[in-house]
């Protein structure tokens, strides 16, 4: 099936016409996950999700795809195992969009770590998660610790642990997977509201969708329907009736983004905040990121935002761990806020809850997911469809095998691995600049694409002259038609927020390049006067949103 723009009445066309076998409910990476597994077994998998792919929690996290050293603190040992063996698979699927990332530790007289506690801690670590002999731990005397990043604080520095984590992009990875299980036959149409279910004898066989574009509804009909909403979860149990037991808890993190130039860090840092919770400093793109806080959420759960309180917490964290380091409140670039849907466990701290993921079946059939992280989303996916699998063994006597995405490669990651990658992205820069493109915007196109990258250099050597007549920098207008024909792009904060990362990253591009931008997209996709305002000020009010928290709550 189309994922592009042009086609939502095809889509939502198709989604009424099946008899699906997998209705999938939410399009964050859990969804995503659950789509690929579902269609790479052969199955007839329909998703459908109410904002755009990624635009809640898989567009906001810490961008990190990391193996959870933090819950050995936890005594969590599986949890470590597991997720550290599947970050390497994330890896090896979809190393165009995963990379490798060396982070410092520091310990602190009186901190939460030792020299002893953080050796052995990261030596269990190696070991659980199956680290590669090439990035297990080392320890750092003081002195090599701060000749290692010079910004740390010193002052009663005993050390620092070093060892890798996977830096992502969390929406391309989560885009790229949905469009993997496009390509094994699923349907997914993003601005897709479950408005109600539909039940036969008690049993719940469909949904009502919404068009949020046109206001039109459909009703799609599916002998499984699996509830991966992320923080919408417990709404959808309430529609259901199902809300009972176990329930979320929403807890809100934060991140600011500063400029290098204002931030001169070289090394990514986890470290403990003056309160005990960890926090990352990292490096990306020219660019210094920090987070995250931890804070239960009770707001607006399409809309959480940056606070004064959260803004100011990660300032006094950068102040007490980088005290050369002097940004203020007007140094921050751009910020973003996430919610972690949690599943409650009473009486714990938000940081000390678990992120194990848990699944739950109504007396109506309705399987809904909860909880997880998004380095483990392939084997969430792949419990969650073994349950469906054996379901409908029992109940229609139809089978279907086991998973297959331990070794399928993501949308974009047909590279030969890490390894080949290397080979691969050398050879396609070399292409880019041949075709028109400076070195540095080949190299970001191939991060960003990676082996979908020919269809992307085809886009931009056989538009330039349009995007001249349209007045749209060549290499921005090809990722823009890209977009629209490959990534269903429907609104300007699709491309500007998840296909390219720019309001978190390089919000100024946005602000030059908006106007344009919208004018193309309102051209093509037929928006009315209305539309077009109302998306441009959906755009506006995320920037300003950016860089301007809102009063303490």
């Amino acid at each position: 099936m189309s994922f592009s723009s042009y086609d939502r009445k095809e889509q939502f066309r198709k989604l009424t016409e099946e008899q699906w076998d997998v209705l999938v409910i939410g399009g964050g990476i859990t969804g995503a996950g659950i789509a690929l597994d579902a269609s790479n077994r052969g199955m007839n998998t329909a998703v459908v999700e109410m904002q755009d792919y990624a635009a809640g929690t898989s567009s906001r996290s810490t961008k990190l795809v990391h193996g959870g050293l933090r819950y050995l603190k936890q005594f969590e040992v599986k949890m470590v195992a597991e997720v550290g063996k599947e970050r390497e698979i994330v890896y090896e699927n979809g190393p165009h969009v995963t990379t490798p990332e060396w982070m410092m530790l520091p310990f602190y007289k009186e901190g939460n770590f030792g020299p002893y506690s953080t050796n052995l801690g990261l030596m269990v670590y190696d070991y659980l998660a199956g680290v590669k002999r090439g990035e297990r731990r080392r320890m750092f005397s003081p002195k090599e610790a701060m000749e290692r990043e010079p910004l740390v604080n010193g002052e009663n520095l005993k050390g620092a642990g070093f060892y890798v984590e996977y830096k992502t992009d969390d929406a391309r990875l989560t885009l790229d997977v949905m469009k993997k299980a496009v390509q094994f036959g699923a349907t997914a149409t993003n601005y897709a509201k479950v408005t109600e279910f539909i039940y036969e004898n008690g049993v719940v066989t469909g949904a009502v969708i919404e068009d949020t574009i046109t206001g039109d509804t459909y009703q799609v009909k599916a002998k499984r329907i699996i509830n991966a909403a992320g923080p919408w979860v417990d709404t959808l149990r309430e529609e259901d009736g199902s809300k009972q037991g176990k329930t979320l808890q929403l807890t809100k993190g934060t991140h600011l983004v500063f400029d290098q130039s204002d931030f001169p860090l070289q090394q990514a840092i986890y470290f403990d905040s003056p309160d005990g919770r960890m926090i990352f400093a990292i490096p990306r793109d020219g660019k210094v990121y920090i987070g995250t806080t931890d804070t239960v959420y009770e707001g607006d759960i399409s809309h959480p935002t940056v606070t004064l309180e959260d803004r100011d917490y990660l300032l006094r964290a950068i102040k007490s761990m980088f005290p050369d380091v002097h940004v203020t409140k007007d140094d921050v670039e751009s910020s973003w806020a996430g919610l972690r849907p949690l599943v409650h466990e009473e009486g714990k701290d938000p940081s000390e809850i678990s992120r194990k993921d848990e699944i739950f079946v109504s007396e109506s059939g309705l399987i809904s997911i909860a909880g997880g992280k998004l380095t483990g989303y392939r084997k969430m996916a792949e419990h969650v469809i073994d349950l469906v699998r054996d379901q409908l063994a029992d109940d229609y006597q139809i089978y279907f095998g086991d998973t297959d995405t331990i070794d399928t490669p993501i949308s974009g990651g047909d590279v030969g691995g890490s390894k080949g990658f290397e080979k691969f992205k050398y050879e396609k820069v070399i292409q880019g600049v041949e075709t028109g493109l400076k070195k540095e915007v080949a190299e970001k196109f191939v991060n960003f694409y990676g082996s979908n990258i020919d269809k992307l250099y085809r886009i931009y050597e056989e538009n330039k002259t349009k995007a001249g007549e349209e007045n749209i920098d060549p290499a921005l207008f090809a990722q823009l038609v890209y977009s629209l024909t490959e990534e269903q792009t429907y609104k300007p904060v699709d491309f500007f927020i998840r296909r390219t990362g720019a309001l978190f990253f390089n919000i100024r591009f946005v602000h030059e390049h908006k106007e344009e931008v919208i004018r193309y997209m309102a051209k093509e996709l037929g928006w009315t006067e209305e539309e077009k305002r109302t998306y441009t000020e959906e755009l506006d009010q995320l920037l300003e949103e950016a860089v301007t928290p809102v009063e303490y709550v």
